[in-house]
């Protein structure tokens, strides 16, 4: 019972004290399927949002070859950024499909950290389901659940100077305190939730940027999928956030 009425509360506006952040996922389209539409309204504000990626989802598209895959879909989400104002977007390269939670993941992310100094960091859902609004829900996927568990340890790891003391060493980058929060989009428990309406259409053209993915995942026109999907998820938000469309993210202050 107190799970149910947790999840009908009313959700708490995002911070907005902050200048910089580090957006953390497996695949390029997660954050197009997951917040994109805030990020528009972040940006516009003249926040500065970075992305990283820990694959170039060369395992997504199965016509596809994943040398051929890797390219075309490293440049549809570059593609992708730049319709919500975001510029910089890195890449990991760890395999697609088979992301491995571990030391290894941690460190580069905590890399990433250091280097960009973000306020806020960004990642998608660790949990195992996506979670329906009375639980269960849809199994999630390895990557995800390795590279959101992974980067919610590793804003911890970017401040501690005798965790990975070889990105001193080897790569000069000092540790990074300055993470407040951790938001994950695409929870079936969040928290706060931010404005969907300034950037609901820049959203939908950003993951339309997504071209061969998307035409390659459903036979239905992509316009009319992907607005559908995308308004139909900040609709849902609505009710728990003053009627307004939203992105839900579940925060975890640092």
């Amino acid at each position: 019972m107190t799970e149910l009425r947790d999840r009908q509360a009313p959700l708490e506006p995002m911070p907005t004290d902050w200048q910089r952040a580090l957006a953390v996922v497996a695949h390029p389209d997660d954050l197009e399927y997951g917040c994109a539409a805030a990020i528009a309204d972040w940006t516009d504000g003249g926040r500065e949002v970075v992305y990283l990626l820990a694959t170039r989802g060369e395992a997504g598209i199965d016509s596809l070859a994943p040398a051929d895959c890797a390219a075309l879909r490293e440049a549809e989400q570059r593609a992708s950024a730049a319709v919500v104002g975001v510029s910089a977007v890195e890449f990991l390269d760890h395999r697609d499909g088979v992301v491995e939670y571990g030391l290894g993941l941690r460190r580069d992310i905590a890399a990433a950290i250091r280097r960009h100094r973000p306020e806020l960091v960004i990642t998608l859902n660790h949990r195992d389901t996506w979670g329906g609004e009375q639980g269960g829900g849809y199994w999630n996927t390895p990557d995800h659940k390795a590279v959101g568990r992974a980067t919610l340890d590793a804003a911890a790891d970017a401040g501690n100077r005798w965790i990975f003391p070889e990105l001193i060493s080897e790569q000069g980058l000092e540790p990074w305190n300055g993470v407040r929060w951790v938001a994950v989009a695409g929870t079936g428990t969040p928290t706060h939730a931010a404005d969907a309406g300034p950037g609901l259409e820049r959203s939908v053209l950003s993951l339309m940027a997504h071209k061969a993915y998307i035409e390659a995942l459903t036979d239905q026109d992509p316009e009319e999928y992907v607005r559908t999907f995308l308004t139909g998820n900040a609709e849902r938000v609505a009710p728990r956030f003053g009627g307004r469309p939203a992105v839900a993210f579940e925060v975890f202050p640092r």
